[in-house]
């Protein structure tokens, strides 16, 4: 059975970027992560150790936004990386990193990278 849990609209402050600005200052990113898994165990018994705690994948993308990087390609795959490590029950992983009000010539309201890894 394929069942999905996301954890939408983290809201983070990070120093994330290629500027001295960007590390000086910082900006404002935002993070989506959609997880397949099977949590039948957990629908069936109300247990919450039957399936992906919210908690913990708050935490594990909240700690990896703090280890600056020049490159969101970067912060975006340690996360998944970590998820893939510390979560056992995880069947395919998507994230979407977006970074707001990126300092590039133009008004640009984001951008952002998106990786997807069984």
């Amino acid at each position: 059975m394929k069942h999905t849990i996301e954890v939408n609209g983290i809201k983070i402050y990070a120093f994330h970027g290629c500027l001295p600005e960007e590390e000086r200052i910082g900006g404002h990113y935002s993070v989506d992560v959609m997880l397949n898994t099977n949590f039948s165990e957990a629908a069936n018994s109300d247990d919450l150790n039957k399936t992906i705690d919210y908690c913990d994948v708050n935490k594990i993308i909240t700690e990896e936004m703090a280890i600056r990087s020049k490159l969101i390609e970067h912060v975006g795959q340690r996360i998944v990386n970590r998820l893939k490590a510390e979560i056992t029950n995880i069947d395919h992983i998507k994230l979407k990193l977006t970074k707001i009000c990126p300092p590039i010539n133009g008004d640009v309201q984001n951008v952002a990278i998106i990786i997807e890894e069984d």
